[in-house]
């Protein structure tokens, strides 16, 4: 390890004030902000992800079927023999859903009315939670019960006891095919819920299944099942089972990932390209580690030809340069995974960039660190010092002896 003290020992000597010194500390500086940047980008693009994906995971089910033939709902007892015996299965629920009409007075709104079964655990659903006026309720009691988003309420002037009358869009079409009069539903406003994604608190309103069949005229037929897992991560492989042992001539299988795919694929290249483009500030500081080893080279020839002299080979002067230029990227890696880190820590326990609450869902900026973007980046920034300190440390084992010291 004696290459290993003669790197260090060159390092600690650059103590005069000249160009390599100043190249040196850039080359630590550059590493030390890129890899802190890296790190809080990245734990902001994680917290934002981990924000998203809860939002929509406490309304969306990890794996939904949808039934797409006439001679589906023949294999549902099937399907439900299969997903109760599943030990990665927590519940599944069956549902109905289609477009509506939904109107009072002279408001009217086109949405989407999603029948529920009333009589299970409200939670398993991520609606009880979500409910700000009124409560969980899809009893009926001579009419049936509904629950509506605060912004759709807003719409059609509706509150908690009020009455709102539902048509579906087949009826619609059945008034003006056959010139009769739709059939329509009243509905008593049970709750009023928000989500926080407007997708649902515009567009969505929940009843009971069996309300929902009645109005929709579905009968003994289900739009599919929703599935609620023991740990979301296999929601993939369950599709894979499921397909494989059902098919998908009459079913349609959709885990959380593919409900939002589009949304969860730009945050995914969003986040790479952060990665991608704050990396360049590491790889112009590994540059500045190849001009200073470079100089370094240069002026340490004369002892670079008296180690060779007296019996050094080129692997050994090789590897002195190599660790030099490997002690500067740990520095700097090292410091910068500390800033990083530090930052990411006040900002979690402090919020010390807020946000403003009646703008945003949130009062600050998320942040969740991962102890696999700490290995990659680290991994990352030692890969190009490396790549960096390789030329110089050729070109120092190729140090011609009689040239290095003739004009000494």
């Amino acid at each position: 390890m004696i290459e290993y003290f003669i790197a260090k020992r060159y390092l600690k000597a650059k103590h005069k004030f000249n160009l390599i010194t100043i190249i040196s500390t850039l080359s630590v500086g550059g590493i030390t902000i890129g890899v802190a940047a890296l790190i809080i980008v990245l734990s902001v693009f994680n917290g934002f992800g981990s924000l998203v994906k809860s939002i929509l995971i406490s309304f969306d089910p990890h794996l939904r079927i949808v039934v797409t033939g006439d001679e589906a709902n023949k294999k549902i007892n099937d399907f439900y023999s299969y997903l109760r015996s599943n030990s990665k299965v927590k519940n599944y629920f069956p549902y109905v859903e289609s477009k509506v009409i939904a109107y009072n007075k002279k408001s009217y709104e086109i949405i989407n009315l999603k029948g529920i079964p009333a009589e299970n655990d409200a939670e398993n659903w991520g609606l009880k939670e979500k409910i700000i006026s009124g409560k969980y309720d899809l009893s009926n009691e001579g009419l049936g019960k509904i629950i509506i988003g605060l912004p759709l309420s807003l719409r059609l002037s509706l509150r908690v006891g009020d009455t709102v009358t539902i048509t579906s869009a087949r009826n619609i079409e059945r008034m003006i095919t056959s010139l009769s009069i739709p059939h329509s539903q009243k509905f008593i406003v049970s709750g009023l819920f928000e989500t926080n994604n407007r997708d649902y608190d515009v567009s969505y309103a929940f009843s009971s299944i069996e309300e929902a069949k009645r109005l929709l005229g579905y009968g003994d037929e289900i739009s599919g099942i929703e599935v609620r897992l023991e740990n979301i991560e296999h929601s993939e492989k369950l599709k894979k089972e499921l397909t494989t042992k059902f098919g998908d001539d009459y079913f349609s299988y959709y885990t959380w990932y593919d409900l939002h795919k589009d949304l969860y694929s730009i945050m995914s290249v969003e986040r790479w390209s952060a990665y991608i483009l704050l990396s360049l500030i590491i790889a112009v500081a590994t540059f500045n580690i190849f001009a200073s080893l470079t100089m370094t080279v240069l002026e340490k020839k004369k002892d670079i030809a008296i180690l060779r002299s007296m019996g050094a080979d080129s692997n050994r002067i090789r590897r002195i340069f190599m660790y030099e230029g490997l002690m500067v990227g740990i520095i700097g890696t090292v410091a910068g995974i500390i800033l990083g880190l530090t930052v990411c820590y006040l900002q979690i326990n402090y919020n010390f960039y807020p946000l403003d609450p009646t703008k945003y869902i949130i009062n600050a900026m998320p942040v969740k660190v991962m102890f696999t973007d700490i290995i990659a980046i680290g991994s990352m920034s030692l890969l190009l010092t490396f790549l960096a300190s390789i030329y110089p440390a050729k070109r120092a084992s190729k140090t011609n002896i009689i040239e290095s010291i003739k004009y000494e």
